[in-house]
């Protein structure tokens, strides 16, 4: 989740990036203020780090959070 004005959302993003190519995820970028209840319920929140329904960081890029997270699923690998 995060927000176009915000400079904490784009450092975060700028930090996950990396780290996303690295893990093979496609980021998602959410924008709060698109839409209401995304906007309710995070306002002030952003920027935020979703693993599905899974908080994994807030504000801050936590990349051991984020890593962890990751290690729940195994890796396909290539046939």
């Amino acid at each position: 989740m995060s927000r176009e004005w915000c400079h904490l959302c784009h450092d975060l993003l700028d930090e996950l990036r990396p780290l996303a190519t690295e893990l093979g995820w496609t980021l998602r970028v959410l924008d709060v203020d698109a839409d209401p209840e995304l906007e309710a319920r995070w306002n002030e929140l952003v920027p935020v780090v979703l693993g599905g329904d899974t908080e994994l960081c807030r504000y801050r890029l936590d990349a051991a959070a984020v890593r962890a997270y990751c290690r729940r699923f195994p890796l396909e690998s290539a046939p």
